[in-house]
């Protein structure tokens, strides 16, 4: 009876019961009289845990990124009627706020100095507009005519010269010129008739109305934005607006000094060789050389396109002489030395800037495009520490943690 009831040894080591029995030595990490468990599945957040998860995060942040990016700019493009002359305030009073705050430290009340300033940038805009209409409309058609004379001219001195090209290459390269300029892009949001002449009214004197609340009660307004702010992220932030007015104010008075220099250098070269039409010439150097590296060189093209047509290919050549000359003086002298620090841009993000600009905005977008490509590259610089000894350029900001006044 009790062989019945009791294994042996032996039969504990054989056949079917040694099978079903627990395991005699355990597995290293098993407890003994356990039956191993399956494996667990992995959970889905550790897919983003390896290598391939990691990029995957990345690429999605940098899409949102630019979604934002294009969402936003697109936005500002519905109401650019407010935001270019928002710009185009801001750019002018940080230009004059020296002078502003230059008054205000000689003891002049904050509304006399700005009311003084005011009036000095409303006269001084007047009066170069009035001089460049009164120039350029007498003498417009004429010009527009040497031009198209010199053009012809140069297709001509093509299909004959040294290196002929052929009829139908010349036809495209115009053609693709003429699409250009009447595109939809650079006619963008363009409203023929009289909407345009009223765009333009509504535009200026909304500007002239926040130029003059900038200068009167910038440092009220920029302080109400940081309220929400303190501590360090305020700092930066003020430090941000320093910098900023320091980058337009500097790229505007640098741009409108080396316009001038260049205007009279290539104005003075086109008298001596007694080319027509000099003084409107040179009235358009000014004005194309607030846009940065192109800008310059349209102007001396069109200037040696009418040389050519009246005063033959050697004084067009010495006009194009003149221009390279000018244009070299401004970029390795003039602009480094007037313009200091407040445009530290390369020149393939300047084109790139100006290409952009001129795509979403036409001929506002480009002179507006570089110097917030500097504004936004300065922004960087400060936010990054890169900047962190940055001079009070603005001593009307009132200290962190203050109320206005």
């Amino acid at each position: 009876m009790a062989r019945s009831t009791r294994l042996t040894e032996q039969e504990l080591d054989t056949g079917p019961v040694r099978r079903a029995t627990v395991e005699e030595t355990p597995r290293e990490g098993h407890t003994p009289g356990t039956v191993k468990q399956p494996k667990e599945p992995r959970p889905p957040s550790a897919l983003w845990a390896d290598k391939l998860g990691r990029v995957g995060i990345r690429a999605a942040q940098i899409l949102l990124i630019l979604t934002v990016a294009v969402v936003s700019v697109y936005a500002l493009m519905q109401i650019k009627l407010l935001v270019i002359p928002i710009l185009i305030a801001l750019i002018l009073a940080a230009a004059i706020g020296p002078f502003v705050n230059m008054l205000r430290r000689r003891g002049l009340p904050g509304g006399v100095a700005t009311g003084l300033a005011f009036a000095a940038l409303m006269l001084l805009l007047a009066g170069v507009s009035t001089v460049i209409y009164f120039s350029v409309r007498n003498q417009w058609g004429e010009l527009v005519q040497q031009a198209s004379s010199g053009l012809d001219e140069l297709e001509k001195f093509l299909l004959t010269g040294p290196i002929p090209l052929e009829q139908e290459q010349l036809d495209q390269a115009r053609e693709g010129i003429v699409q250009f300029a009447t595109s939809s892009q650079v006619r963008s949001g363009a409203i023929t008739g009289l909407s345009v002449v009223t765009e333009f009214i509504a535009g200026a004197s909304l500007m002239v109305v926040i130029l003059f609340f900038f200068l009167k009660d910038g440092a009220k307004i920029w302080n109400f934005f940081l309220r929400p702010f303190t501590g360090q992220r305020e700092a930066k932030l003020r430090r941000v607006g320093r910098r900023t007015l320091a980058v337009l104010g500097g790229y505007v008075r640098g741009t409108a000094i080396v316009a001038l220099v260049d205007t009279v250098a290539i104005g003075a070269a086109l008298l001596i060789m007694q080319v027509p039409l000099a003084f409107p010439l040179a009235i358009i150097v000014f004005i194309t050389a607030f846009i940065p590296l192109v800008g310059a060189t349209v102007a001396g093209i069109l200037a040696a396109l009418v040389a050519l047509v009246a005063n033959g290919p050697v004084v067009a050549l010495i006009v194009v002489a003149v221009v390279i000359a000018v244009n070299q003086l401004e970029g390795d002298l003039l602009q480094p030395i007037v313009m200091g620090k407040s445009l530290q841009l390369h020149a393939l993000v300047i084109l790139m800037a100006l290409t952009a600009g001129t795509i979403l905005a036409g001929i506002i977008g480009a002179v507006l495009s570089v110097p917030l490509a500097a504004v936004a590259w300065a922004i960087i610089q400060v936010w990054t520490a890169e900047d962190p000894n940055l001079e009070d350029m603005n001593p009307d900001l009132p200290l962190p943690n203050t109320e206005p006044v």
